[in-house]
């Protein structure tokens, strides 16, 4: 019943795109000394949450085949981050994956409080407060 709610499938969908940034954010900040490591980062969630709706269901080929659940957010693909490259061809800065971080942060945060917004949003309908 919830997954239908478009208001609770785009909340789960970014909270699950965050934790996705967050992965790939504390993947870069451990090879900060790496040589010939390239900084990584994901595409925007808008990106990726309008690419899942464009591209629709998946085609199954046989009755014993699961279908692609309809809740199932994009795949955000990593993206290399652009900026300097030291001199053993590393390209982390470790100030701008902390502004990542916080970034990331305020990201969830927001998530939240969709997910909340969505739920007392049901609860009202309901009768419920």
């Amino acid at each position: 019943m919830f997954e239908k709610i478009e208001m609770l499938r785009m909340a789960r969908a970014m909270t699950q795109h965050v934790s996705q940034r967050h992965v790939a954010a504390a993947r870069n900040i451990a090879n900060a000394d790496t040589p010939g490591y390239r900084a990584s980062d994901l595409q925007p969630f808008a990106d990726s949450y309008r690419k899942a709706a464009a591209a629709g269901s998946l085609r199954v080929t046989q009755p014993r085949h699961l279908e692609q659940p309809y809740w199932t957010p994009g795949v955000a693909r990593l993206v290399d981050v652009a900026g300097p490259v030291s001199p053993n061809g590393n390209s982390v800065s470790l100030e701008e994956e902390v502004v990542r971080a916080a970034e990331i942060k305020r990201e969830h945060d927001l998530s939240l409080g969709i997910y909340r917004a969505g739920l007392d949003l049901m609860r009202t309908s309901l009768g419920r407060r």
